[in-house]
């Protein structure tokens, strides 16, 4: 998709492409901002490229308007995301207690992961799942 990106960048000019410059450039600003564990550094590289040469087809005032205004959007989303959490924890208690014991499980978990590692002799001792019991509601 990125490659498609970059070829109707190319093929539409300078004129006609500054009026979708936005829409292009989220999709890039979203891989290049990423930080998932399993990222694809080709992808990032691609992006990075690709955002190079839209850079020099429309000119450095009019990307960085376009690319800023897209930055914005992102972290609003990013602070509605947020603030949309921190109602839901409000709102419904039961549900952020589950995610919060969910979240407090995993990190056991790769803690004791993580003792086996740098420790291969020591075993670290697994909750062993119990599925019934983890479906249970929480009192």
């Amino acid at each position: 998709i990125f490659k498609f990106l970059g070829a109707i960048s190319v093929d539409l000019g300078k004129d006609r492409i500054e009026p979708y410059l936005p829409t292009i450039l989220t999709p890039l600003y979203r891989e290049l901002n990423s930080n998932y564990a399993e990222q694809d550094p080709t992808l990032k590289n691609l992006s990075q490229e690709i955002i190079e040469l839209l850079k020099k087809l429309v000119g450095l005032e009019v990307f960085s308007l376009a690319f800023s205004s897209v930055q914005k959007q992102a972290n609003q989303k990013r602070a509605m995301r947020k603030k949309q959490r921190a109602l839901q924890t409000v709102a419904n208690p039961d549900i952020a207690a589950r995610r919060k014991l969910k979240r407090h499980k995993n990190k056991a978990e790769t803690r004791k992961r993580k003792i086996e590692s740098l420790r291969p002799v020591h075993k670290a001792k697994r909750h062993r799942s119990h599925a019934l019991k983890d479906l249970a509601m929480v009192q």
